[in-house]
């Protein structure tokens, strides 16, 4: 079928229309807290619908439902472990960063153990976050290439994904640098509005092309399983399992809401510790309402296309989406749709902006003499600049991503490698009074070197024939599955920090 020239019309609307939105926020910027925490004015609903489009990028709409389509809704358990992992936060680490006025996670790592190792997790946030960030960002053209292609007809493909990945970044940047973050999380609600209405447009639309509806879905998908969840095997190189994903996808969100300074930025913006756990904790029912709702799209096109012809733009699983919105959708649906995944990409591309942006100001910049004389206007000014820098950075990092595997695992593993390593250092010195700076520098090193190691190579072929002896059956692969990155980052960066900093108050080690 194609996109029409009102459907692009519609997305033009769009972008030109979220862009003018998030303009109107910049005459409310007059100093770094408005900037980067939006004066602490922000109700708690809207901060709570924030963090859900913050983690839902365009990667999460086109890749959950391939992933699905692929497999089945075993996804879901990492969802469990979502929620447990924000239980979590609201009673150990949140307290934490409304003890004064902070502007990013990393001032609390220097209020208990020294600005050294701040500077170590704020870098270290800085590297990550970008990296993953690059990976989401070339989501974008991922769409742009399935549902816009004609557009770029003459174009190399690169040259076509720097187009699409450029126009999505420089609308971003625009609204970003002028409104800050209150701009970012009105934005943000937006944008989660349209694309959670696209996505359920494109339900209805699946339920009404499938014979029989709902009963010929559910007939289908059940006799192949399809709708199996719930798998408790121990094997730890399967990514989707029970305890992998309660246990590893509640380390895997602590680490990321409750040490990301993308997520503690807008815990931080709410105008009390009440408001900020009560936003948290609702939007881990919103997130498990929207991955079952893109799971079940999955497997809805699963069974369509049992029947159908699958395109071919169709490459990978992560295409299947844009392309069904393209060829079955009827017109204006399929323009609201593709502006719904835009959406994403640049709610998620705006909070990263900001949140880096934050770091680099707060956590650096203005540590030293130079930063320290600034007045605020020029502060303000400086943040606005570095914004630009970032997403010229990101930018760069998104044309790099082209030619990884299933985007949305890329973008977690990427992220957990270092996630474990930073939870440790934030679990260290919440529940352990002894632990000391150097001890929890040497256990950071530890942690993150050994998830790097992990994430890069296979595991020896010794350690795999002694854990299928141990579990009864030969392991999936030769690769500890990301879901448990976090936890063994954060277990050997606790145990080694811990054990360094006795062994200095001791006396064993000096200095």
């Amino acid at each position: 079928m194609g996109l029409s020239a009102l459907d692009l019309l519609l997305v033009v609307l769009y972008l030109v229309g979220i862009t003018l939105f998030g303009l109107r926020f910049r005459r409310r910027q007059h100093s770094l807290r408005d900037y980067f925490l939006a004066g602490r004015d922000i109700p708690w609903w809207a901060i709570s619908l924030s963090i859900v489009a913050a983690e839902t990028s365009t990667l999460t709409i086109i890749s959950i439902p391939g992933l699905a389509f692929d497999t089945d809704l075993g996804f879901l358990q990492v969802v469990f472990g979502y929620l447990a992992g924000r239980v979590i936060i609201s009673f150990i680490l949140l307290p934490q960063y409304f003890r004064g006025e902070l502007y990013t996670a990393y001032q609390v790592i220097d209020r208990r153990f020294g600005p050294r190792l701040r500077a170590v997790t704020a870098g270290l946030f800085l590297l990550t976050r970008s990296a993953a960030e690059g990976v989401r960002v070339f989501a974008v053209s991922i769409v742009v290439r399935v549902v816009l292609g004609w557009v770029f007809t003459g174009m190399s493909p690169i040259a076509a994904d720097v187009t699409a990945i450029a126009i999505v970044t420089a609308l971003t940047l625009i609204y970003t640098f002028e409104g800050g973050m209150t701009a970012v999380i009105w934005t943000d609600v937006v944008q989660m509005a349209l694309y959670v209405g696209g996505t359920l447009v494109g339900f209805f639309t699946l339920l009404h092309l499938v014979p029989g509806g709902w009963a010929g879905i559910q007939s289908a998908a059940s006799t192949a399983g399809k709708f199996h969840a719930l798998n408790f095997s121990l094997d730890p190189t399967r990514a989707y399992t029970f305890w992998a994903g309660l246990v590893g996808g509640a380390f895997l969100t602590t680490a990321s809401h409750g040490t990301d300074q993308l997520m503690v930025q807008r815990l931080l913006a709410a105008r009390d510790l009440r408001q900020s756990r009560k936003a948290l904790l609702a939007s881990g029912i919103v997130v498990l309402v929207q991955f079952t709702l893109f799971l079940l799209i999955g497997v809805m096109l699963w069974v369509f296309y049992r029947t159908h012809t699958m395109p071919d733009s169709v490459t990978s699983a992560d295409r299947i989406f844009p392309a069904f919105i393209v060829t079955q959708m009827p017109h204006v649906v399929s323009g609201l749709l593709v502006a719904a995944i835009l959406a994403a990409a640049m709610s998620n591309l705006s909070a990263a902006l900001n949140s880096l942006t934050s770091s680099s100001m707060v956590d650096f910049y203005l540590r030293g003499r130079r930063g320290s004389s600034l007045s605020e206007a020029a502060r303000l000014k400086l943040s606005r600049l570095m914004t630009v820098g970032w997403g010229l950075i990101l930018f760069a990092l998104a044309i790099v991503s082209r030619g990884g595997g299933r985007v949305v695992e890329l973008g977690l593993s990427i992220a957990s490698v270092a996630y474990g390593a930073l939870l440790g250092v934030f679990l260290l010195g919440t529940l352990s009074r002894r632990a000391s700076e150097r001890g929890a520098v040497v256990g950071m090193l530890c942690g993150f070197a050994l998830n790097l190691y992990v994430w890069l190579a296979p595991l020896p072929a010794s350690f795999l024939r002694a854990l299928a002896t141990l579990l009864g059956h030969p392991t999936a692969n030769n690769k500890l599955a990301w879901t448990w990155y976090v936890l063994l980052g954060s277990v050997v960066t606790f145990g080694v920090g811990w054990m360094v900093s006795r062994m200095q108050s001791k006396g064993t080690i000096h200095g």
